[in-house]
């Protein structure tokens, strides 16, 4: 955490201020949240509760009403701190941890409950910026997600090492039978495959491709099923399959491996690109 420079972090601020995430499983382990870990803070007493989705203005969290916490909340009208806790697996797991400062401005039954409630956290300040870049780099790989879904990413020496890809080779599950191939290419809608086979024989198949990063080391499960097929020149009995991925199944961690590695490549581009002629 912490690494992003300051222009960013309040570049993220201003464009998805106003934007709310759900924590869902994927979202849990994508941003490394520490569960057992989310409190609030009123006076000096903590109450553990479930991080159920935020912005950068406000949260929702689900919490106990058994557990005395309204009568506190009214001690202090209504003030309170969110604790929260996050790991990060590249820095080896370094754990970060802060309050956000915030009022509970709504109260509501949880799923009917009479004990569980949903409380709806405004921040009363801005969030800190480890904060920002944690959320900001989800909700900046689910805008560029849309945007750019058929941008190509070629997997080239160069591409292969700055994506962190294991491998060109990989295992792609057809209806279930795994088969070995090698990935040709690589975007947010999808993927070109090599693989021995006959064209035809699948095309609007349905697959699951695997494909395995390093620093972290992860693995994501894509599935889709291909769309087209053309032959590859110089290889017999090789074909080039198009696999268009659905689009509500894309794992977040393969959508901010993307998104990173062509902010990487545009950054680069820029500062590598020589100054206008004077005129």
């Amino acid at each position: 955490m912490g690494i992003l420079p300051a222009k960013k972090i309040a570049a993220y601020f201003e464009t998805f201020k106003g934007i709310d995430i759900t924590f869902t499983k994927d979202m849990i382990q994508v941003t490394g949240l520490v569960t057992e870990q989310v409190h609030l803070k009123c006076g000096s007493d903590f109450w553990p509760c479930v991080f159920f989705a935020t912005s950068f203005q406000r949260a929702k969290v689900v919490a106990n009403l058994k557990s005395g916490i309204l009568d506190k909340l009214k001690q202090a009208n209504n003030s309170v701190s969110l604790r929260l806790s996050f790991t990060n697996p590249a820095e080896r797991g370094r754990q970060v941890t802060f309050f956000v400062a915030a009022r509970v401005v709504g109260l509501s039954p949880y799923k009917g409950s009479k004990e569980i409630a949903l409380m709806v956290l405004q921040f009363t300040q801005r969030p800190p910026d480890d904060f920002i870049e944690i959320i900001g780099r989800v909700l900046d790989a689910n805008v560029n997600s849309a945007k750019r879904r058929d941008e190509r990413l070629l997997i080239t020496d160069e591409s292969q090492r700055k994506l962190k890809l294991l491998s060109r080779e990989a295992a792609v599950f057809i209806q279930k039978v795994p088969r070995r191939c090698i990935i040709r290419d690589l975007s947010f809608s999808g993927s070109k495959l090599i693989i021995m086979g006959v064209g035809r024989f699948l095309v609007e198949k349905e697959a699951t491709l695997r494909v395995d990063f390093d620093d972290p080391r992860e693995s994501f499960l894509l599935s889709g099923k291909f769309v087209r097929s053309e032959e590859v020149e110089g290889k017999q009995g090789m074909v080039a399959l198009a696999l268009e991925l659905d689009d509500a199944h894309v794992p977040m961690g393969y959508k901010i491996r993307i998104n990173e590695y062509i902010n990487t490549v545009r950054a680069d581009s820029r500062t590598s690109s020589p100054p206008p002629a004077a005129r």
